[in-house]
């Protein structure tokens, strides 16, 4: 069984709480040098905009030591680099802290933050913040919440413990329960636990059910209803990417504020934060694998449609 290759530790440091891009040459290519190989891979980035990160320096190698544009192929070698940032537009909501310690950071993250760094999505994000205000640069995130989406996320402190964490999601031993608000149905069953085959490829915005073997279960409650919306918790055991926003669609009942489901309609502008999407992460419960403690987690959070159902109602 061949060993992976021992991965140096990154020569350049954070860059506003995100990591610098490693990249590791190919064992084998056509590639006379280090640029042909970056101009290849990175080809989404634009004509010249490589050459330009030569020219400006901005490629190292392992021993933090600039790569110049003809630097001769090396298979196996890794380098690094920082990606340049979009222009963002800030989210003005609060990142919560729920618990913090030596292991952990529990956090209720608001709408329209993203987890982590993706896309277009990089510096306004919980990752980057949270490294930046609480100072601490090794934070990793054991599990996601979709942007749209508000509630609870956990963080790990230590890289080393980040696996234990991330196994917690994997393995299904942590309770999540999330809340949602969308219209009321009168002839839907209620509780009702909602078994299907979730499919989401890349590149695509919305998921889809197809046929084949379950991979995603979920179990929704009627917890209150007014004025035509109802408040509902949503149990669900699995975790395929927007499972509750495809089940609740797939119910006839889909969730205030959702661009996607049950049809996908024009991206809400960067800076429009009038109609979040109506979920919320409410409860993590787990046995931490490195201490045995016993947490139960809850959002502090309000879902708005309820809160102003006057205004959402028929929306």
């Amino acid at each position: 069984m061949r060993r992976k290759p021992r991965i140096p530790p990154p020569p350049l440091p954070q860059l506003h709480g995100v990591d610098p891009v490693r990249v590791r040459l190919p064992a084998e290519g056509p590639w006379a040098t280090v640029r042909e190989y970056l101009v290849e891979r990175l080809s989404g980035a634009g004509v010249g905009v490589v050459d330009g990160m030569f020219d400006a320096g901005k490629f190292v190698g392992a021993d933090g030591r600039t790569v110049a544009r003809a630097a001769g192929y090396a298979p196996g070698m890794f380098v690094w680099f920082h990606r340049e940032l979009p222009d963002e537009v800030p989210v003005p909501f609060p990142l919560e802290v729920v618990h913090r310690d030596e292991h952990i950071v529990v956090v209720d993250k608001p709408h329209f933050l993203a987890t982590t760094p993706r896309g277009s999505h990089v510096v306004e994000t919980a990752l980057a913040r949270l490294r930046r205000e609480l100072d601490i640069p090794a934070l990793g995130a054991a599990h996601r919440l979709d942007r749209l989406t508000a509630g609870l996320v956990l963080f790990t402190v230590r890289p080393e413990e980040r696996g234990a964490y991330q196994a917690l999601f994997r393995e299904k031993q942590v309770r999540k329960e999330y809340e949602a608000v969308a219209p009321y149905e009168s002839g839907l069953p209620l509780p009702a636990t909602v078994r299907s085959r979730i499919l989401k490829e890349r590149g695509v915005l919305a998921a889809q059910q197809v046929e084949g073997e379950v991979n995603a279960v979920s179990r929704v409650e009627l917890v209150e209803r007014r004025d035509g919306l109802a408040r509902y918790r949503l149990v669900p055991s699995t975790g395929q990417t927007h499972q509750l926003r495809v089940h609740m669609s797939a119910l006839g009942v889909p969730i205030l504020g959702d661009p996607l489901y049950p049809v996908v309609t024009d991206p809400v502008p960067d800076g429009d934060f009038r109609r979040p999407l109506q979920l919320l992460a409410r409860a993590l419960e787990f046995t931490d694998p490195v201490t045995g403690t016993e947490h139960r987690f809850r959002s502090a959070r309000a879902l708005e449609a309820w809160n102003s159902y006057g205004d959402w109602a028929g929306q």
